[in-house]
């Protein structure tokens, strides 16, 4: 009778936690709604309109978000599958890393800390003193590159939870 009750009660404990697991999902497919990606429980973006990295970020807050933040490797690729799902190559484009405030102290505009960073061999070097700003996918390493905030590019957003 023990063995009965035990495999009952562990019969129970599965199906409610396969019902909680479809339960996150569908709300995750919810929060990710209308042109956005889920990335590591995150909702991504892309934007093809070319802006400059502040025009960007405006934008996203427009849009209920921030610049991406990275925080893994995990989510670094799945970024680089939205883009390269939207425009069929790794191009080059915005995300929310800056040290505009503080030369060598990067932050991810969405506040987060950053923890995580895939910077290309000699990168940041903040060339001619102007390099405050982060694109992704940079030459054919895909990798991070500071480059002066004024030029116009793609962007990738964060839906903020």
């Amino acid at each position: 009778m023990k063995t009965l009750t035990v495999s009952a009660l562990v019969c129970a404990m599965i199906a409610l936690t396969q019902a909680a697991a479809e339960s996150d999902r569908v709300k995750r497919e919810e929060y990710c709604s209308r042109d956005w990606t889920e990335v590591n429980g995150r909702c991504f973006r892309y934007i093809s309109t070319p802006m400059t990295w502040a025009g960007a970020e405006k934008n996203c807050l427009s849009l209920g978000g921030n610049l991406a933040s990275v925080h893994n490797i995990l989510e670094y690729q799945g970024i680089q599958k939205i883009i390269l799902d939207n425009t069929k190559e790794n191009k080059s484009c915005w995300i929310g890393g800056s040290d505009a405030e503080e030369e060598k102290k990067w932050f991810w505009s969405d506040g987060t800390f950053l923890n995580y960073s895939n910077w290309c061999a000699g990168e940041p070097n903040n060339w001619r003193g102007y390099q405050d700003c982060i694109q992704m996918n940079y030459s054919g390493g895909n990798c991070w590159d500071d480059i002066h905030c004024n030029n116009r590019k793609p962007s990738v957003c964060v839906k903020r939870e």
